[in-house]
């Protein structure tokens, strides 16, 4: 066997599957593994004749002909699935289907599905996609594809059933936390294009501004595109980083966005068991910004590197974590051919964050925990004046009623026009803010921070 592809591009969303381009191909040398002495070379040989005697027991016995090929697939494929959720054993059409999934030109959905006790599980719908525009939501489990059941279906099955061709129709029955029944949701497939990097500003009270940053997962271009966002926005008093219901991507874009922010240690090692998969990645100095406060957005739908990212901005108090506990997928694959046509994909390492800690089933907890919502506006219509005032007060209104019913449309027309203008500039309006909780948690926690790093200079 030799590896596929280069060491450099190694991916955390591997082990994901994806109906989108560029998110799932891990490479690494997969290297022949230590002798455990447990295995002596007898019970190996007793094992390799076991499978043997029975494959040709069903060969020679099975009520119906049988293929040989298939009969092995289907152990590999039986094989890998009971080592964990995210290691495979792709045949020729699998493995062909990953290849075209990393250029992205291929019908999907727009949603990062793995496993969660045992359930087929939305990890994160992408946004501006067919499934986020359906209403699929993260942490939904997917019960039937069309009027197959997934119970028992592995990852790579599903993904399969999920790509095809653009807008061609597909039916998905979720259940959902708080409902009370399944849910069917239609859906139209479409080609998938994502920009994963979307920057916008808020602005704040006194005129100054913050830089909110929303990665949609870490493709190529995530750390020049966020250096080209903060380059663009030079007085930014401080930077919003929204990883939610991100699932992942390439390794080497989560630890060059964390080389940016922090300046010395590790930031993410990563551990197997073979030697050659131990790496630790450390932080450089040059053109490191340790100043400009931070605040990180997670929900349960941020997973692999977006958990690299705010669990090492959180070991090393440089950011505040907001939002919801993440996922919890911190595990290394590796994707290897086998022969020229079929291949497996391998998990060989978990990654650890600077404090030591494993984000692998563990996800990464919030330092403060917002639950999705939306802002409760106090009532500034409500009437203050004193009761010696009142009749006074009254009769004015009522000269006014007239007017102000005239006028009303007007204003009505003119706030739309604003908040129009506004998104159309990159700006976030007080209507985004308010209806989006975690959000406002994030811009209030922002500029206290903000005030105190100012305070200290």
């Amino acid at each position: 066997m030799q590896t596929m592809f280069k060491k450099d591009r190694k991916i955390m969303a591997a082990g994901f599957a994806l109906t989108l381009g560029g998110l799932l191909l891990v490479s690494s040398p997969l290297l022949e593994a230590k002798e455990n002495p447990k295995n002596s070379r007898e019970s190996k040989l007793e094992a390799y004749i076991k499978f043997t005697k029975i494959l040709n027991l069903i060969e020679s016995q099975y009520v119906d002909e049988v293929n040989t090929s298939d009969l092995i697939n289907k152990a590999l494929k039986g094989l890998m699935q009971n080592l964990d959720a995210h290691s495979a054993f792709m045949e020729a059409k699998d493995f062909k289907d990953l290849n075209i999934q990393t250029k992205g030109e291929f019908g999907g959905l727009g949603i990062v599905v793995g496993m969660r006790n045992g359930a087929l599980t939305v990890i994160a719908p992408i946004d501006g996609t067919p499934a986020a525009r359906a209403g699929v939501k993260a942490g939904d489990i997917i019960l039937k594809i069309d009027d197959k059941a997934t119970l028992g279906m592995s990852i790579d099955e599903a993904v399969s059933l999920m790509r095809g061709k653009p807008k061609t129709p597909i039916t998905l029955t979720l259940v959902r936390k708080g409902s009370p029944k399944p849910i069917k949701v239609k859906i139209i497939r479409d080609i998938i294009k994502i920009k994963s990097v979307k920057p916008e500003v808020i602005k704040l009270d006194n005129k100054d501004k913050i830089l909110y940053l929303k990665i949609t997962s870490f493709d190529a271009h995530v750390v020049d595109e966020v250096k080209k966002a903060i380059k663009a926005h030079p007085h930014a008093k401080g930077y919003i980083i929204d990883l939610r219901n991100n699932p992942g991507g390439l390794l080497d874009q989560a630890v060059g966005l964390l080389d940016l922010f922090i300046n010395k240690g590790t930031l993410v090692s990563q551990k197997g068991r073979v030697k050659e998969e131990n790496q630790v990645y450390r932080a450089h100095r040059k053109g490191t910004d340790t100043r400009t406060p931070i605040v990180v957005l997670v929900n349960g739908g941020s997973a692999s590197a977006s958990e690299i990212v705010s669990g090492a901005l959180q070991d090393d108090r440089r950011a505040v974590i907001i939002g919801e506990k993440t996922f919890g997928k911190g595990s290394v694959q590796v994707v290897v051919p086998v022969g020229k046509e079929e291949g497996v994909k391998l998990t060989v390492a978990r990654y650890y964050l600077p404090s030591g800690r494993t984000i692998q089933n563990k996800g990464v907890t919030p330092d403060i925990l917002v639950l999705p919502g939306k802002v409760t506006l106090e009532d500034n219509d409500t009437l203050t004046i004193k009761e010696k005032d009142l009749k006074k007060h009254l009769k004015a209104e009522l000269l006014k009623l007239d007017d102000t019913k005239q006028e009303s449309n007007t204003t009505r027309g003119n706030d739309a026009n604003t908040t129009q203008n506004a998104k159309a500039k990159g700006i976030i309006t007080d209507e985004q803010i308010n209806n989006d909780l975690q959000l406002k948690t994030a811009v209030d926690v922002l500029k206290a921070l903000i005030l105190t790093s100012e305070r200290k200079k």
